[in-house]
């Protein structure tokens, strides 16, 4: 009669919750404004405003869209407006912000809405190697959403983990 091998990780009631399977891919499509600046200097307005006007503005439909300019020249403020009002009725986001800070901000976004009604009273190993690259913010706002309800946190993979955080006994 052999003996049965037992799997502890399995029985051991850990959650294990990865952020890479959870949060949504955020493809983000960047809109340069520098190919609209004269002699990479300025925005002429009347220019600025056919290409808005000629534009087809549909192709980011549901996008994640930065809207950035690469060269060093000031870029009136109105200019970010035309293009975020052109955007407004397909872009799913439009931001200023860098595609790796937009990136951040969607991630902290779905984190902060995320529901974590079945991770309630429960051991959660947050799950430490990933091949995509999780935005550190998203890992420290997961720690504020789920201490409150966690009986306790861990980092890694459950065969070696690193204690975050345990509740207090009462």
């Amino acid at each position: 009669m052999a003996d049965e091998i037992l799997n502890r990780v399995t029985s051991s009631g850990l959650v294990s919750l990865d952020l890479e399977e959870i949060l949504p891919q955020f493809n983000i499509e960047v809109i340069d404004l520098k190919g609209q600046l004269w002699q990479e200097l300025m925005l002429k307005e009347k220019d600025f405003r056919a290409w808005i006007k000629e534009t087809d503005w549909s192709a980011f439909q549901d996008q994640h869209v930065s809207i950035v300019c690469t060269a060093d020249a000031i870029i009136p403020t109105w200019a970010y407006m035309l293009v975020a009002s052109a955007l407004a009725p397909f872009a799913q986001t439009v931001s200023t912000d860098s595609s790796d800070e937009l990136r951040k901000s969607l991630a902290l976004a779905f984190v902060k809405n995320m529901s974590v009604v079945e991770y309630a009273d429960a051991r959660i190993v947050v799950k430490g190697c990933s091949d995509e690259s999780i935005p550190l913010e998203a890992y420290t706002a997961l720690v504020q959403k789920l201490q409150p309800v966690a009986k306790s946190l861990l980092f890694g993979e459950p065969c070696s983990t690193v204690p975050i955080y345990k509740k207090p006994r009462k």
